[in-house]
């Protein structure tokens, strides 16, 4: 799979990029390779992330920027200086991990301290004290790590970091180990002190609520590539591969034939109807009477009663039958089963406005024409789904 993010381009060698660079960056390992000659911009003071599957390559990615990895070809620059081979303690960075690596033996003051000390600063209870005020631990200071939740071990395990006033802070998975209700207010108060402190961090996730809450950029990492680099929305709403469309949420991707081009639209057959795919959501050459995949978003498909009016330009969709109704608080998520055998992802929210469809009840289905999206029918259409989480 070809790597479509660009990287921005160098302006002119005037002055040294305020930020991490990174160019044509490989490592090979005996029998794979994990990162291919990969290239990425991390502007200073960004909040970014790095999202993909287990295998990817991302957790290789980290590691090569912190030293901990050697790469096997490739250049690594932070804020114009060459780093590529420098020992991890000679880089200006510091590393979160998943486990946190606190002493257990010290209490929350000395393990921020820890990195001052054997510096022998002359600020030490001044900048481990503003550093416990930002992580909001100030009243924990004498406790050992033993006695701290797994959040506020993950606090000081920041405020270990930060207070080395490092250019960027690496996060290898920090909320893994964190059950799912903590590890959202953790996502909302690390993105908080980024904001705070104004420093780069990049954030190595699988999580994908984790990644679109947390950063600016994500850049969604697959067999050790690039697949799409990208604000959280814009990957969301107009993916450029199967894979983005299935790993960053949920995708229904039907099988269409081209029509060709309709002023700022793409024509296909969908399945004996005829649907139009704005001219910029359109990632593939459209040539007549060859396949593609038209992707949309289970939320933006429009569901109503055989005949009823639906709130769409598009056309309507006849001949669904509901095989599935999950309830889940919020929204209702139903499993339409169409003429040509597909089951589409319909979510709905629950506004108390409209009735529940019920199992077995038969159902036209549409969207707006601009939420949907054309993908190469080349490419997998099960590509990242169901990706089951591994050391990567």
């Amino acid at each position: 799979m070809s790597q479509v993010a660009e990287a921005p381009e160098k302006s002119g060698d005037v002055g040294a990029y305020e930020g991490l660079r990174i160019r044509s960056l490989t490592k090979e390992f005996a029998s794979f390779t994990a990162v291919k000659s990969l290239d990425l911009d991390v502007p200073s003071g960004s909040f970014f992330a790095l999202l993909g599957p287990s295998g990817c390559g991302k957790t290789t990615t980290l590691r090569m920027v912190a030293g901990l990895e050697t790469p096997t070809s490739g250049s690594i620059e932070l804020s114009g200086k060459d780093i590529t081979w420098d020992k991890p303690y000679r880089r200006p960075v510091n590393t979160v991990f998943q486990n946190y690596a606190l002493f257990p033996h010290l209490d929350i003051y000395e393990n921020v301290a820890f990195g001052l000390r054997r510096r022998k600063s002359k600020e030490v209870d001044r900048s481990v004290r503003e550093m416990l005020q930002l992580v909001e631990l100030e009243s924990q200071t004498r406790k050992r790590p033993p006695q701290l939740s797994g959040g506020q071990q993950q606090r000081v395990a920041l405020a270990r970091a930060l207070i080395n006033s490092p250019e960027v802070l690496l996060l290898d998975e920090p909320l893994g180990a964190l059950d799912l209700k903590l590890r959202r207010s953790m996502q909302i108060e690390i993105k908080r002190i980024q904001t705070e402190v104004g420093l780069t961090f990049v954030h190595v996730t699988h999580d994908q609520e984790e990644a679109m809450t947390m950063a600016d950029t994500i850049a969604v990492m697959n067999q050790g590539v690039i697949e799409q680099m990208g604000a959280p929305a814009e990957l969301y709403d107009n993916p450029e591969t199967t894979f983005v469309a299935n790993f960053l949420g949920q995708s229904n991707l039907i099988e269409v034939e081209i029509r060709g081009p309709e002023g700022d639209f793409v024509v296909v057959d969908m399945q004996g109807t005829l649907a139009s795919i704005p001219t910029q959501r359109t990632h593939v050459q459209p040539t007549v009477g060859e396949k593609a995949w038209v992707g949309i978003r289970p939320e933006k498909v429009l569901i109503a009663e055989v005949g009823a009016s639906i709130d769409a330009p598009g056309n309507s969709i006849p001949g669904g039958v509901v095989s599935d109704v999950s309830f889940i608080g919020v929204s209702t998520q139903y499993l339409v089963r169409m003429p040509w055998g597909q089951e589409i992802q319909v979510f709905e929210q629950n506004t108390g406005r409209r009735r529940l469809f019920r199992q077995g009840e038969q159902v036209d289905i549409s969207w707006h024409p601009e939420y949907a999206f054309l993908l190469d029918h080349h490419q997998d259409a099960s590509a990242g789904v169901d990706k089951v989480d591994a050391p990567s």
